[in-house]
């Protein structure tokens, strides 16, 4: 097994040469934009935020430009990303920094932590970016490094495997004496994750641990990290509603909790029949045009989409609400649609306008 100081020294060597060094968060320690980076890189691709991340930017500047927004603004803005609570947890978490602590973040792990949307590992990376800290961090990509580097067995979300992981991680800290040192050392475990040695096929022959790794020497890169376990993954379906009237449909804001929460969506039903209820409640012509069903795959489970097509006749006025609205889709992105449902809306959309 590496040396626990050569394995700090020899990441922070090859990450000052060979890591990313112009991603859109980096070169700060600004805590506001490094936060927003590090909750919209959780279970999400860097090329697929940083567009994200710019837009969020010049809408939100600051954590108190945040904290004052409207929600719907948020969830507007982040509709696409998926995970939605982690937009919901990111104004909470700015109204919080914004009102209780001055417009400032905590610089301390323990005080991050306590911060909604902020778990044990995010805040480590936020107090190492932005001030500094010796904390480790331990997402997806640090933990198939760690794995793979050291031989660790099991799969990483088991409680036993990640407390593991966390001591070996500890272990491995540089000195503190060098807040550069530091600040290279973690994202070092992020690039050569990300970069190198990552899930399909990893790129061994770059790697600045190749001849020590134990996944390398044993040939077990496919075997390491070990896979989640198997389960079988259920199936859910529903019906939805694209009610038309003109050139505007009507959507309604899903609850808070559950899936898509707080985002605006089409009205739904759990069969055929009662989305045909659903209709007539909502003034919909008495034919509902089939459209071309949908599938969608959450963490746990699959969702079938039916999608029906109306059109509004008698529309009672009572829709208009703060939980329903006719949404122009000319103006549809002013609103948080999921993806899925965005999907649906996009494909009519020449017919509809």
């Amino acid at each position: 097994m590496l040396a626990l100081t050569d394995f700090s020294s020899r990441l922070i060597a090859w990450q000052r040469i060979h890591g990313r060094h112009e991603l859109p968060w980096q070169n700060t320690r600004d805590a506001y934009r490094i936060w927003l980076s590090e909750i919209m890189l959780q279970q999400t691709q860097v090329s697929t935020v940083i567009p994200y991340y710019a837009r969020f930017l010049e809408r939100f500047p600051t954590v108190t430009a945040l904290a004052d927004a409207p929600i719907d603004d948020v969830m507007a803005r982040w509709a696409g990303l998926g995970y939605y609570s982690r937009a919901r947890n990111l104004h909470r978490c700015a109204q919080v920094v914004a009102h209780e602590h001055g417009g400032a973040f905590p610089q301390t792990v323990d005080a991050l932590a306590m911060l909604p949307g902020i778990g044990r590992s995010t805040a480590a990376a936020i107090a190492s970016f932005a001030f500094g800290a010796r904390a480790t961090i331990l997402d997806g990509n640090v933990k198939r490094v760690l794995a793979r580097v050291f031989g660790v067995e099991g799969f990483p979300g088991e409680k036993r495997v990640e407390n593991a992981m966390w001591a070996l991680a500890e272990s491995l800290l540089p000195d503190a004496a060098n807040k550069d040192d530091v600040t290279a050392y973690t994202q070092g475990l992020m690039d050569l994750g990300a970069t190198l040695c990552v899930r399909g096929k990893p790129d061994c022959a770059r790697c600045p641990f190749a001849s020590d790794c134990v996944a390398k020497v044993e040939g077990r890169q496919r075997e390491l990290p070990a896979a989640r376990p198997k389960k079988a993954v259920p199936t859910r379906k529903t019906w939805m509603l694209i009610l038309q009237d003109g050139d505007s449909i009507l959507l309604q804001k899903r609850p808070s909790m559950g899936i898509w929460g707080g985002l605006w969506s089409l009205p739904e039903a759990a069969d055929e029949a009662a989305l045909a209820e659903v209709a007539r409640d909502l003034g919909a012509d008495e034919h509902l045009q089939r459209l071309a069903p949908l599938s969608h795959t959450f963490t746990h489970f699959k969702l079938d989409i039916e999608p029906r097509l109306g059109e509004a006749r008698n529309a009672p006025r009572e829709l208009m609400s703060a939980e329903s609205v006719w949404a122009p889709l000319a103006k549809i992105d002013a609103y948080g649609v999921p993806a899925p449902v965005r999907k649906l809306i996009d494909a009519l959309s020449g017919s509809l306008i």
